[in-house]
């Protein structure tokens, strides 16, 4: 549609000021990026000083090595986080092999769009009209958002792992009632399934790993597979979708890819397109560390 209206960013520019501002809500200091540079991040949790590879932070590191040093003791942490969200609650793990500790912090603009999105949408208003669908939905932190505001919601991840993590989540937010359904399976193999079952959802969040394995070994590889994800998504939205969020933390390919192939399939729905990378501010510095690329596909 080459008229197709653009705007700004919903939550892009709006990112690092939302997470400055989430990290300063979460009691006891909560999620903080202290520094990045020479491949590594520093972060805090909750007081605790973690270090972690960082593929994406080419630059040099602004702090002294004195405050990095402060980590090198932190060989293992795991902590309760409330993220300032609704009440929501995530578990953090981490170990020196760790490359994820249980939430992302870049995605925080991207739950708060969620929330305020679903809860002045008119479906919400009757039970168990509104269904959402999360794929590679990790420890659902995006599944208890949706979850949080009355919507039903569906969370598909490959690794039990992370499913169970997600199960704690929802316990520690106080939403063991919450109408989700957890899902361990091959998020193609399941689209497949609910379109034959005649599945229909109103909004998709996904966020695909670059490379991975399935439950029975199925190898993932996003540039075999994203076509066919999209497509298969096309076939599973309801007649009146909300939204489509694709993340992606990847440093090959480009958010403006991702958004020419989401305007594929969503040329006849009208509404809006947006794309762009999510970042996460340093906490006493304007440094924005890029962390992954977005597409966003939204009804006006």
């Amino acid at each position: 549609m080459e008229n197709r209206e653009q705007k700004t960013p919903a939550y892009a520019e709006a990112s690092a000021k939302q997470v400055k501002i989430w990290a300063e809500e979460i009691e006891g200091g909560g999620y903080k990026l202290l520094d990045s540079g020479d491949k590594f991040k520093l972060e805090e949790v909750d007081g605790v000083r973690i270090i972690r590879a960082e593929p994406r932070a080419w630059w040099k590191k602004e702090l002294g090595e004195e405050e990095w040093k402060k980590a090198e003791k932190n060989s293992k942490l795991e902590k309760v986080i409330d993220t300032g969200l609704d009440s929501i609650k995530a578990k953090i793990k981490f170990d020196k092999k760790s490359k994820h500790i249980g939430i992302f912090p870049e995605q925080v603009a991207q739950w708060q769009w969620i929330s305020e999105k679903l809860k002045i949408e008119p479906k919400l208003k009757i039970p168990n009209s509104l269904n959402i669908l999360n794929l590679f939905g990790y420890t659902g932190i995006a599944s208890l958002v949706v979850a949080k505001v009355g919507a039903k919601v569906t969370h598909v991840d490959a690794s039990k792992q992370s499913i169970d993590w997600a199960k704690e989540n929802q316990k520690l937010s106080g939403l063991e009632n919450a109408p989700i359904r957890w899902i361990v399976d091959d998020c193609l193999k399941f689209l497949k399934r609910e379109i034959k079952r005649g599945e229909r959802y109103d909004a998709i969040i996904m966020d695909p790993p670059s490379y991975g394995k399935g439950p029975k070994g199925e190898v993932w590889k996003i540039e075999e597979k994203l076509p066919e994800l999209l497509e298969l998504c096309k076939q599973i939205l309801s007649d009146q979708p909300l939204f489509i969020i694709f993340n992606m933390y990847s440093t090959e390919l480009s958010s403006l890819s991702i958004k020419n192939l989401l305007n594929d399939i969503t040329k006849d729905l009208g509404g809006s397109l947006e794309s762009g990378e999510l970042a996460i501010p340093h906490q006493n510095s304007d440094r924005l560390l890029p962390m992954s690329i977005f597409a966003l596909w939204y009804a006006n």
